[in-house]
C-alpha cells in the first residue's frame, strides 16, 4: 500500500467507515485502521434499529429527532436490503405514560421530519388480532408507529466496501501505536500482522468510539476538550415470544423503555439497558442485574414466563456519549460532537458520541469541517447514493428475491431470500457461475456454504468464524459449536 494519504481514519465502526466512505468518494486518498475486526464492538451491539428516537422527545431534543428521522428515510432508500420498515406496538397500562402523552408524542414524531416512506401512527385494537398475540392482557389500549430495523454490522461492512471501491485502503487487525505532527503532516506508526509501518497523512480522524479518549494518549500534543461518558447497553435473545413481524416498545415502571423485536426468524431480541460502565472497556458482558431488569420488563407484558434458562444469546456494547451533565445514563444525549484540533496544517478531528442512525450525516459534517484543508476535494455526495447492493428496483426486496429464485431454480428459496436481505444485488456476484447446490461448496450448517464464506473473505475482510457468524451474518445462532470449529478449520486452511 501507499504509505502516504490525505486522511488517516482510526476506528472501524460505523462512524469511521462512514467517514472513510464519504472522504474516498470526494476524491481523497484514505487509509482506515481498525485494531480488531470491523464492527467488532459497539457497532455490532446496538438494538438493530434505525429510528428517530421517540423517547428523545421527552428531553425536548427536537434537533436530534428531526435529523434522525431524515436519516432514517435516506437509509431506507440507500440500503433497502438491510434497512427494513418495522411497526412498533406501544401497549398502555397502569404506570405507563398516559394516552394523551403518547398520542401527542407520536403526532410530533410523525410530523417533525415530514411524512416520508412509513405509515403514520394510529391507535390500534390488539384484542383478537395478531398484534396482541403473546400479551398477558391483550385487551389493553395500544398505539402503533413505524421506524426501521437494520443489520447493524452489515451496515458497517457496506460502508467499508463502498469506501474501498472508491479507493480507500481498509486495514483490519491494525492498531495505531502513536502519531505525531511532523512538518505539517501526521506521522502515524501502526502495527498489523506484518509488523510496524509508518503512514504519513495530511489529516487524522479519531473515530475510535469508546476508545477515543484512550487514543488521544497515543497522539502527541493533543488536548482534551470534551468529557465522555461510557454507557453500556445490553441485550438478550430468547425464543420467539409471539408471531408477527411487529415489535413492541415496553414502558417500565422507572420510566425507561425496552424493545422486543423479531430477530432471525426464530427469536425475539430484547433490550437495551443503560448503565454506567464499570471495568475495562474490552471485557464488556451483561451483568446479572441487567438480565433481571430485562426479564422483569418482559414479565410485565407477556403471558409466557421467560427465565434465564430461555436465553440463547446475550451481547453488550459500550457507547461513548458526550457528557451533558445528566445523572441518569439513559437520558444522556445521543447527539455527537466533532472536535477539530487545527493549530497548524495537520488537523486532528475527534468524533465523540453519535448513534448509528445519524452516522451518514455525521460523516458528511466531518468532511465539511475538513474541507478547507482539501480545496480540490469533490463536494458532498452520499445523501442520495445507494450503498452496495442497495440498487434494488423500487427497493422491493421480496420481488428481487423471487426473481433470484426464478433464475436459480436449483437453489433453496429460503437461502436466496437470506442472500437478498444480506447482500442485495451483490448476490449476483456471490452466485456468479453457480448452477446447483454442489457449486456452493461445503455446507457448514444453517444455510452457510463455503461459497459465501469465500465471498466474505475476499470482499468483506472476514478472517475468523466469529467474523462470519456474528458480524457478517448472525448464523452463529443457528450453527452448532462443532460447525463453528469446522468453519475455523476451513478459514485457517485458506
Amino acid at each position: 500500500m501507499n504509505n502516504c494519504c490525505d486522511l488517516l481514519v482510526v476506528g472501524g465502526g460505523i462512524n469511521g467507515t462512514g467517514i472513510a466512505r464519504d472522504a474516498a468518494g470526494r476524491g481523497l486518498s484514505v487509509v482506515l485502521v481498525e485494531k480488531d475486526d470491523l464492527a467488532a464492538r459497539t457497532s455490532s451491539a446496538s438494538s438493530k434499529l434505525i429510528h428517530g428516537g421517540l423517547r428523545y422527545l421527552e428531553r425536548l431534543d427536537f434537533k436530534l429527532v428531526r435529523e434522525s428521522i431524515a436519516e432514517r428515510e435516506r437509509l431506507l432508500r440507500a440500503a433497502p436490503h438491510i434497512v427494513r420498515p418495522l411497526e412498533f406496538i406501544v401497549p398502555l397500562g397502569p404506570g405507563t405514560r398516559p394516552a394523551w402523552m403518547i398520542r401527542a408524542g407520536l403526532f410530533i414524531y410523525d410530523h417533525l421530519g415530514g411524512r416520508g416512506m412509513l405509515p403514520g401512527a394510529r391507535p390500534v385494537r390488539v384484542e383478537g388480532s395478531q398484534l396482541g398475540e403473546g400479551l398477558s392482557d391483550p385487551g389493553v389500549k395500544a398505539y402503533s408507529y413505524w421506524d426501521a430495523r437494520v443489520q447493524d454490522s452489515r451496515l458497517v461492512m457496506l460502508n467499508a466496501t463502498d469506501a474501498a471501491e472508491h479507493g480507500a485502503t481498509i486495514l483490519t487487525r491494525t492498531e495505531l501505536v502513536e502519531a505525531r505532527r511532523d512538518a505539517g503532516t501526521w506521522a502515524a506508526r501502526v502495527r498489523g500482522a506484518d509488523g510496524n509501518r509508518t503512514i504519513s497523512a495530511r489529516a487524522l480522524v479519531n473515530a475510535a468510539g469508546p476508545w477515543a479518549d484512550e487514543l488521544l494518549g497515543r497522539i502527541e500534543g493533543t488536548r482534551r476538550t470534551r468529557k465522555v461518558r461510557l454507557v453500556k447497553g445490553s441485550h438478550i435473545v430468547v425464543p420467539r415470544l409471539y408471531d408477527g413481524d411487529h415489535a413492541f416498545l415496553l414502558q417500565n415502571p422507572d420510566g425507561r423503555v425496552i424493545f422486543a423485536i423479531p430477530f432471525e426468524q426464530r427469536f425475539t431480541l430484547v433490550g437495551t439497558t443503560d448503565v454506567e460502565l464499570s471495568g475495562p472497556i474490552g471485557a464488556t458482558a451483561i451483568e446479572n442485574e441487567e438480565i433481571e431488569y430485562l426479564l422483569n420488563g418482559l414479565s410485565g407484558y407477556f403471558a409466557r414466563p421467560v427465565s434465564r434458562g430461555d436465553i440463547v444469546w446475550t451481547y453488550s456494547g459500550v457507547r461513548a456519549l458526550v457528557d451533558d451533565g445528566v445523572s441518569d445514563p439513559s437520558k444522556v444525549t445521543r447527539d455527537y460532537v466533532l472536535d477539530l484540533d487545527a493549530r497548524d496544517k495537520a488537523p486532528l478531528l475527534n468524533v465523540f458520541g453519535g448513534k448509528i442512525t445519524t452516522y451518514r450525516h455525521l460523516a458528511e459534517q466531518a468532511l465539511d469541517s475538513l474541507a478547507r484543508y482539501f480545496p480540490a476535494a469533490r463536494p458532498a455526495w452520499t445523501e442520495n447514493a445507494s450503498l452496495p447492493g442497495g440498487d434494488i428496483p423500487t427497493g422491493d426486496v421480496e420481488s428481487y428475491s423471487r426473481r433470484l429464485a426464478e433464475r436459480h431454480i436449483a437453489l433453496p428459496p429460503p437461502l436466496l431470500a437470506r442472500f437478498a436481505e444480506a447482500y442485495g444485488t451483490r448476490t449476483e456476484r456471490l452466485l456468479d457461475g453457480v448452477q446447483s447446490s454442489a457449486d456452493l461448496g461445503e455446507h457448514f450448517g444453517g444455510g452457510l456454504y463455503a461459497r459465501e464464506v469465500d465471498y466474505l473473505v475476499a470482499n468483506e475482510w472476514a478472517r475468523t468464524a466469529e467474523d462470519v457468524l456474528f458480524r457478517r451474518t448472525k448464523l452463529g445462532l443457528h450453527l452448532s459449536p462443532e460447525a463453528a470449529d469446522r468453519l475455523n478449520t476451513y478459514l485457517s486452511a485458506g
